[in-house]
């Protein structure tokens, strides 16, 4: 057998640590995949999971609010934790600053916190991409008891702006087809929309995002009459028109919001989808399919779920020697 240098000096390696009698792996190599920080910070999706169910236990919705971080994190810039990145004084408006984040997106001091002990125990070697996507993961799991293996190595990007969102986040007040079309150009299908759109299950909403389908001119008729008139009791007519001066919340799911399940489907098959954008997925033969499919069959939905959160996790990806390992996640080095 032909030994090269590479060869050689692992064999060396090896040999060295037989007296631990320990077994020797080669160094991983990949730039991105499952197992990532096996080698270089054993403890890290532990660190991470351990921050994620300490917050969570205190208040679920912040497993939502992790949840659509990442979501508003991957499918502007990729997943490259831009969305946790700072305005700076004097510089355009970042991600989180937009009204499509700001004050709306949560979970900011989760990551924060996971990194805080990540940069004591394995320093300049997590990257704030990589703890986002595995505390969504882990939410997913702590608050619908559905798991997935996150493959890592994502490195953070350098640049944030507010006027990234328009064309990359769906609005609440898109239609279906309109989300549909901004899925497909991340690489997603119809069905796996209406599959991430599951995420709805939990979480909170602001009356400004949908209470324009309760009032003049644009009552929306498909929307169910005793859920509407519930609606109405929390969110008077001035958030429809953003003249308001408080703007309350309401559950996304009314059945089980702080469980992450497929109720959210049963919800839109009785009209109680409060978003536009929940509710207009009866409206095309493909999309209104995976909805009742989604309501009637819950652990296919649950997988499908997983699989579509680990297609997303993939978007955009740094890797190699691209972006940084931010030393803190709210600015660049």
């Amino acid at each position: 057998m032909e030994i090269n240098n590479k060869s050689l000096q692992f064999f060396l390696l090896c040999s060295l640590t037989l007296l631990s009698v320990a077994t020797c792996h080669p160094v991983q190599t990949s730039p991105f995949g499952v197992g990532f920080y096996r080698r270089t910070c054993p403890p890290a999706e532990d660190i991470i999971r351990n921050a994620v169910n300490k917050f969570i236990s205190k208040n679920p919705g912040l497993g939502a609010g992790l949840l659509r971080l990442h979501f508003h994190d991957c499918f502007v810039r990729g997943c490259d934790a831009s969305v946790l990145l700072d305005t700076l004084p004097g510089g355009p408006a970042a991600e989180k600053d937009h009204p499509a984040n700001n004050p709306s997106l949560r979970g900011f001091e989760i990551i924060d916190a996971a990194k805080a002990i990540l940069e004591r125990v394995c320093p300049r070697t997590v990257s704030c991409a990589d703890i986002l996507a595995f505390a969504a993961r882990d939410s997913v799991y702590k608050l619908g008891n559905i798991w997935y293996e996150v493959p890592a190595g994502r490195r953070d990007g350098n640049t944030s702006l507010a006027n990234d969102i328009p064309g990359n986040l769906p609005p609440p007040f898109f239609t279906a087809t309109q989300n549909a079309a901004i899925f497909k150009s991340k690489g997603f299908s119809a069905d796996e929309m209406v599959t991430l759109s599951g995420a709805h299950s939990i979480g909170i909403s602001h009356c400004s995002s949908f209470a324009s389908r309760l009032y003049p001119p644009t009552v929306d008729p498909t929307l169910n009459t005793a859920y509407a008139k519930t609606l109405k009791r929390i969110c008077p007519p001035q958030t429809a028109n953003g003249t308001g001066s408080v703007d309350p919340t309401v559950n996304q799911d009314p059945l089980t919001p702080n469980r992450l399940d497929n109720l959210y489907y049963v919800d839109v098959i009785s009209n109680k989808g409060l978003l536009t954008s929940d509710q207009t997925m009866l409206t095309t033969k493909s999309t209104a399919k995976a909805v009742l499919d989604n309501a009637r069959y819950g652990s296919t939905w649950a997988k499908k779920f997983a699989a579509a959160m680990v297609k997303m996790g993939k978007v955009g990806v740094l890797t190699g020697k691209k972006g940084q390992i931010r030393l803190n996640c709210h600015f660049r080095n």
